[in-house]
């Protein structure tokens, strides 16, 4: 009973793969959007320099950042454009490991603690882990980076033909 209730699960989750991960890149993608949008548009927007201008993860580092850039405009640029790109499937894994980078530094500077609820870093820990999902699988079969993929295929199979034809 157990083996043919999982044989026509496994069966069925094959089928929704596809379009699984597409909403999977997708909505991760938007809703970090929302995130950089708040922090370049919203009620207090981030100047590009001031603001947040020193690297502080806990007690152990303490950097300040050449030409007085504020951290958490190149954060906000980070997530709406790195985001914007992941919604289209664009240059997917070099944006999602950027983005990860991103979240990392983001937990290890704003919430870092053993338990994350203690200082609501669970949301960049998750954030932190989607992108490196998304990182280590690609955009997926829906997205521009398979259809540049393809185009340069076609191409290939082109100059293939002209030459042995």
């Amino acid at each position: 009973m157990a083996g043919k209730l999982s044989s026509a699960l496994s069966s069925f989750t094959d089928d929704q793969q596809t379009w699984t991960w597409t909403v999977f890149r997708v909505l991760t993608a938007a809703m970090y959007i929302t995130h950089g949008y708040t922090k370049l548009f919203g009620e207090n927007p981030q100047p590009p320099t001031g603001g947040m201008s020193t690297l502080r993860i806990a007690d152990l580092v303490s950097y300040p950042v050449p030409f007085d850039i504020n951290l958490l405009f190149i954060a906000g640029l980070i997530e709406v454009v790195g985001g914007g790109l992941i919604v289209l499937g664009l240059f997917t894994r070099f944006t999602a490991l950027i983005c990860a980078l991103n979240m990392l530094m983001a937990y290890l500077i704003a919430h870092i603690a053993w338990f994350p609820t203690l200082n609501r870093g669970e949301l960049a820990a998750m954030y932190f882990v989607a992108f490196l999902v998304i990182f280590a699988y690609g955009a997926g079969p829906v997205s521009l980076d398979t259809w540049r993929d393809m185009q340069r295929e076609k191409k290939q199979q082109k100059k293939m033909e002209k030459l042995m034809g």
